[in-house]
């Protein structure tokens, strides 16, 4: 870069210190990619600056953006027919001292934050001659023009802020590669590895961290799918009784009668089939932790029985009347809306206060997508020991289908569908089509067959609004009664069909229809 020789001494020295400074700090890739910008900043003085990285699923986004709109810009997808997606194509820089003539100029963030683009410089931040990311800096100060100084000094940072990113990058996945087989080791063949990346769960994993070293009863609340289990053994495997038995129980799975010798135990003789003593699963777990998976399916009688061990930690085995204590740690879970289950008689609210001690709701995987690809990843790596399939990663268009796709399922739904792309894939790559996914992707509930016009949801969403009840949680379940009768009708009112529309299990949309008071 010839330019260079035009720098100053004092811009050489600083380029010298944040190239020392970038390439020794890997510990937080974000607070490495702002220390970038503010370095651009400084260099070549203006009034805001953004970074834009090449993600996994195709697009460019918005990563870190500084200014007075800089917050209001972060995360907002780019298009390739942009400014920055022309640099990121054509992987050269630009200057621009008039943004608003030039015809690659997108309005969508100046829409979105108000801040109006006077000047533009735009440099693509490469790794060995590819393009990663594009640094921009905005409306230079004093009311100046970009120059060719500006340029070289810039494409030098850049040069320097893609190895110091792709170093830091590394050293986060061999981070991260470490916490699975560390977890792996730690909890033992009897629990699964667990897998997070997205701050939503690495938040609640710090909360489990401090909740376990406490004996107090835990319910954990979500979605169908979003792995309620692994969070348990989470609590169970960090607090004082992990050396001690970790006993799971699907209240779903067994009728009332059998969950109740399931739970208890029962003499010989105690019905017909009672032909011996057998302990209970809360005898079993003295000492440790019982994880009840479904609770909302108790029968009244049985959460009165549960109660009582919650309060006295005692019990009696079925047909007898000795009275047996226990040590044991409860952790509950459900799907289901326990205090509109409450409200309607069908769940002791004594029962739901004693167990609501610490409440943990878990997210749906559409709403902590930073997990979709090292999940994928995961999955990828233990199907394709058991296929005996050489797979390497996945494609570009199959990786944008996991980013978009809506996960009515969540976790399990992804782990069934990387399960199936590697039994009909073909190594190396696993490929959009191999996926087997619906049409139901985030991006196309709008367009979905059955859903609603922009007319009919904002008649929709004014009927709520007017309503005495104006809470978040009233209007979402409002709207999506509504959407789900709509579907319904559509398909004279055959839940099969009206699941498949949806993305859910018909089972499912029977339970939602009775929630919803859907007639």
């Amino acid at each position: 870069m010839s330019g260079l020789n035009s720098l100053s001494l004092e811009q050489l020295k600083t380029l010298i210190e944040i190239n020392g400074r970038i390439n020794s700090n890997y510990s937080d890739i974000n607070a490495l990619l702002v220390y970038i910008l503010e370095s651009a900043m400084r260099l070549v003085h203006c009034e805001s600056s953004s970074l834009l990285l090449n993600k996994e699923d195709g697009s460019l986004r918005f990563v870190v953006a500084l200014g007075p709109k800089g917050a209001e810009a972060q995360n907002i997808p780019v298009s390739k027919k942009s400014i920055a997606g022309w640099v990121s194509e054509n992987n050269k820089s630009l200057i621009l001292n008039n943004v608003p003539s030039d015809p690659r100029f997108s309005t969508t963030v100046q829409d979105k934050t108000g801040y109006v683009s006077r000047n533009m410089i735009a440099i693509p931040m490469r790794v060995k001659g590819k393009c990663i990311g594009v640094i921009e800096l905005l409306n230079k100060a004093d009311a100046l023009h970009f120059n060719d100084d500006d340029l070289a000094v810039l494409e030098s940072l850049a040069d320097q802020a893609g190895i110091a990113y792709t170093n830091a990058d590394s050293y986060r996945s061999a981070k991260y590669q470490l916490s699975v087989l560390a977890s792996k080791i730690e909890n033992g063949p009897d629990y699964h590895p667990f897998v997070a990346r997205s701050p939503v769960v690495l938040d609640l994993l710090h909360v489990i961290s401090e909740v376990a070293k406490t004996n107090t009863t835990i319910l954990i609340t979500g979605e169908s799918g979003v792995g309620k289990e692994l969070f348990a053994e989470q609590l169970h495997t960090k607090s004082e009784r992990r050396e001690k038995p970790f006993v799971r129980v699907n209240c779903a799975a067994l009728s009332p009668a059998l969950l109740e010798s399931e739970l208890f135990g029962h003499v010989k003789g105690a019905f017909t089939d009672a032909v011996s003593d057998r302990i209970g699963r809360f005898e079993a777990s003295d000492g440790g932790t019982i994880f009840l998976d479904e609770i909302g399916e108790l029968s009244l009688d049985l959460q009165a029985k549960l109660l009582r061990v919650l309060q006295e930690h005692k019990f009696e085995k079925v047909g007898s009347n000795e009275t047996i204590s226990v040590d044991v740690r409860v952790v509950a879970a459900t799907n289901r809306n326990l205090e509109k289950m409450v409200s309607e008689g069908l769940f002791r609210s004594d029962l739901y206060y004693r167990l609501n001690v610490v409440p943990i709701n878990i997210p749906p995987l559409r709403e902590r997508r930073e997990d979709i690809e090292p999940l994928a990843s995961f999955f990828l790596d233990k199907f394709s020991r058991e296929t005996k399939k050489n797979f390497t990663g996945f494609s570009n268009s199959a990786l944008r289908l996991l980013y978009d796709y809506y996960w009515p399922g969540n976790v399990r739904e992804l782990e069934n569908s990387i399960e199936r792309a590697c039994v009909l894939g073909r190594p190396p790559v696993i490929q959009a089509d191999d996926l087997r996914l619906s049409s139901f992707t985030q991006a196309s509930q709008k367009t979905q067959p059955g859903s609603s016009p922009d007319g009919e949801i904002e008649s929709l969403a004014s009927e709520i609004a007017d309503a005495d009840d104006k809470t978040l949680k009233t209007a979402i379940n409002s709207f999506k009664a509504a959407y789900i009768k709509k579907i319904l009708d559509e398909t004279s009112w055959n839940q099969t069909k009206a699941g498949q529309i949806l993305g859910i299990q018909r089972t499912y949309v029977s339970r939602l229809m009775n929630e919803l008071n859907i007639r």
